[in-house]
């Protein structure tokens, strides 16, 4: 790789067969796992797996931030040209001897890899998904267009990803890529739902609560985000207040400027404390207002009566609980990894849920598209 160059395509071709390689393990498990079902058995399994690796990638995206991994290759797609962090052994040396703790390490390099490989496995299998949905759309439940479209918010994602180690760790590009996983997740368990063998009835009320606390839900997502990405978790110590008051001194036009550097201001200069503290302070606010909402809508959920209903009631109110937790521990623990953790799992599985809700509550509705009628039973 030339000088300065930060993307560099020549490795792009052995790390494709090498995904392509790793993604046969997953794709004959499944395919065997399915053996004696037809095709639209098949291809919910497959779909089912693939959103389990999504959701397992977005948790290792976040522990790749949260090592400071994410320039652990400084170029892409490969390592310094490289297929993997072994061939460039003497790269890396190099850049670790001359800083031990800097963002370039052999094990920020391998957990940044790992990440990006993990990736291609997941674009590679809704790839096959998309192949198969074309292929046998006479006999699937669902319009291969479904599929198609998820293939081209992954080529979306890995621009994002791309821009991601080229710009820096740009907070707006990396908050964007953290989004588009999520996207990506609900579009995939969107398409899982179309198999369900009974879609789900609510009330009217009901129907714009769920609509109502899955925006709300989204909000959060972009605002905890946004927190992420800047380093602004520790910008307030303690709870409820944040550094011993109620309303710290805060600045929401310099936090909330979306176009700048990492750690640099709008206009230039260095971001301040009291930026960082806006930008808490809001995911924090918006917080107590979803916490309520959230487990009020569980609550008429589960009164609604039904299994069904009930199950989804208690999730959410599990999922409520599990965020209010894991959320403190960052602040009230300084931010140990596996809280941090542990709070992108409980928002990803969030988004998940509501996705789910809102999937079967649309397959219900006299609007709804043909092609996300049922199947007689569910796949294991």
């Amino acid at each position: 790789m030339q000088a300065g160059a930060l993307v560099d395509f020549s490795p792009a071709l052995r790390m494709a067969l090498w995904a392509g390689m790793l993604t046969l393990l997953p794709l004959a498990w499944v395919w065997r796992r399915q053996r004696g079902k037809d095709v639209a058995w098949r291809v919910a399994a497959l779909t089912a797996f693939t959103a389990f690796l999504t959701f397992d990638l977005i948790v290792f995206g976040a522990f790749t931030r949260l090592t400071d991994s994410g320039l652990g290759c400084p170029d892409w797609p490969g390592c310094y040209a490289e297929a993997s962090p072994f061939g460039a052994h003497d790269e890396i040396h190099a850049a670790q001897s001359t800083m031990p703790t800097g963002p370039v390490t052999f094990a920020k390099a391998w957990i940044e890899m790992i990440h990006r490989y993990l990736a291609m496995i997941v674009g590679a299998l809704i790839l096959v998904a998309a192949v198969v949905a074309w292929i046998e759309r006479r006999r699937l439940p669902l319009s291969p267009w479904w599929s198609t479209a998820t293939l081209s918010w992954v080529i979306v994602q890995g621009l994002f990803g791309k821009f991601t180690v080229t710009l820096k760790l740009y907070p707006a590009i990396v908050t964007l890529h953290l989004l588009g996983g999520l996207v990506l997740l609900a579009l995939l368990v969107v398409q899982r739902e179309a198999w369900r063998s009974q879609p789900l009835s609510l009330t009217p009320a009901l129907a714009r609560g769920a609509y109502l606390v899955t925006g709300m839900v989204w909000v959060q997502m972009a605002l905890g985000g946004w927190v992420s990405t800047n380093y602004a978790v520790l910008a307030c110590t303690g709870f409820p207040q944040c550094d011993g008051q109620w309303w710290p001194n805060m600045n929401f036009a310099e936090g909330f400027t979306l176009l700048r550097e990492l750690g640099r201001a709008g206009h230039g200069g260095f971001l301040s404390r009291e930026a960082l503290v806006a930008v808490h302070m809001v995911h924090r606010i918006f917080a107590f207002l979803l916490l309520p909402a959230m487990l009020a809508f569980a609550w008429r959920l589960h009164a609604a009566g039904g299994a069904v209903p009930r199950r989804y009631a208690l999730t959410l109110a599990a999922l409520a609980l599990w965020q209010l937790a894991s959320g403190l521990s960052n602040v009230v623990l300084g931010w140990p990894l596996i809280a941090a953790l542990a709070h992108t799992a409980g928002a990803a599985a969030m988004v998940g849920v509501t996705a789910s809700l809102l999937a079967r509550l649309f397959a219900r509705s006299p609007a709804a598209s043909h092609d996300l009628r049922a199947l007689p039973n569910t796949p294991a």
